[in-house]
């Protein structure tokens, strides 16, 4: 499975529209898509994230929490996606757990010392 996991922001620059809503991470998702990448997951900070495959679109809600950070949360949602997958969950369940990861990598400053551990992402989750 390929899958690219552009933020807001890089999903505006690599589609030329403004991803500013759910209609428009959709329409720059399925842009993406046509590059080749069979799953599109644009992260949308606070509001979540939106996975795109196919015919199908799910809304991933965001896992809440006072963001003190944001500096590692790509890579926190990058890093558990790919566990969460490598550990057999489907897409939905495994995008959710990133979620959870992103959401407490934002708590605490720094890239490295802000990754949770994976007992505290099973315990939030």
């Amino acid at each position: 499975m390929s899958i690219i996991t552009p933020n807001e922001t890089e999903a505006s620059r690599l589609t030329g529209i403004d991803v500013d809503s759910d209609e428009t991470a959709l329409r720059a998702a399925n842009a993406l898509l046509k590059r080749g990448p069979k799953t599109v997951i644009i992260t949308l900070g606070e509001r979540g994230s939106m996975i795109v495959f196919g015919d199908a679109s799910y809304r991933v809600p965001p896992f809440l929490v006072q963001a003190i950070d944001s500096t590692g949360a790509g890579d926190a949602y990058n890093g558990a996606l790919a566990t969460a997958l490598a550990e057999g969950l489907e897409i939905k369940s495994a995008a959710r757990f990133a979620s959870v990861a992103a959401g407490l990598s934002v708590t605490k400053l720094g890239t490295a010392p802000a990754m949770p551990y994976r007992n505290e992402i099973d315990a939030a989750g």
